[in-house]
């Protein structure tokens, strides 16, 4: 896709968000109250916030504030108002590929945020337990948040993870044509690695004209 000259500043919000599924079978109570416990402290407000810290650093973007908190039984949340930094147009990357693990990618950012909630959770008599997160990264600008899944999927290993990306509003070029996306794109599993992907079975259910992606992933072995 060629690159728009914008009038004025990227008006479009992208938004990634992904709820992931840890799936344990425990055969007695002391089993199930060990993985609960294990799975918060794993989890817990601090080691999210070093996950979306460094999932901040990937996309470029300035930390503003960051409100995070542990609840009890267990659970935990954490959200992080971001700002943009300004970026070289000669740096920017639109085209459709995987994100980095640890590297830096910059981004272009305005009120945007990200924060992710938890909730594990089991089932009172029988031996099923999960662990589920929700994380929403929403950026407005001209790097997509899709950058930083391949790194967030890593970090959150989990049987599951169902993934929707969106594309809201429009901005205008100099000539004052409307666009509603500014990036190419036609699945989500084109932003995960090879490895990543071969973990997993995939489905997709888009929408193409209303710029709306999923992606549904499920660890083989697992029936969800």
């Amino acid at each position: 896709m060629k690159k728009l000259k914008l009038h004025g500043f990227n008006n479009l919000t992208k938004s990634l968000s992904f709820c992931i599924y840890d799936i344990c079978y425990a055969k007695t109570a002391e089993e199930r109250d060990g993985y609960i416990a294990y799975i918060d402290e794993l989890y817990n407000a601090n080691r999210l916030t070093e996950i979306l810290t460094e999932t901040c650093s990937i996309i470029g973007a300035n930390i503003l504030n960051i409100a995070r908190q542990d609840y009890e039984p267990q659970g935990a949340s954490v959200t992080i108002l971001v700002s943009e930094e300004p970026v070289d147009p000669k740096l920017i990357d639109q085209t459709e590929h995987p994100g980095p693990l640890p590297e830096t990618v910059v981004a272009h950012l305005d009120k945007s945020h990200i924060c992710v909630h938890t909730y594990p959770e089991s089932h009172p008599e029988g031996g099923l337990c999960t662990f589920r997160a929700d994380i929403e990264v929403s950026t407005c600008g001209v790097i997509s948040p899709l950058k930083a899944l391949n790194y967030l999927i890593h970090q959150l290993e989990s049987d599951i993870v169902t993934i929707d990306y969106r594309v809201r509003g429009f901005t205008r070029d100099i000539n004052g044509m409307k666009h509603f996306i500014d990036h190419e794109i036609n699945s989500i599993q084109n932003f995960m690695s090879d490895d990543m992907k071969s973990l997993y079975d995939m489905v997709d259910v888009n929408v193409y004209q209303e710029n709306i992606f999923h992606t549904k992933n499920v660890a083989q072995g697992v029936r969800p």
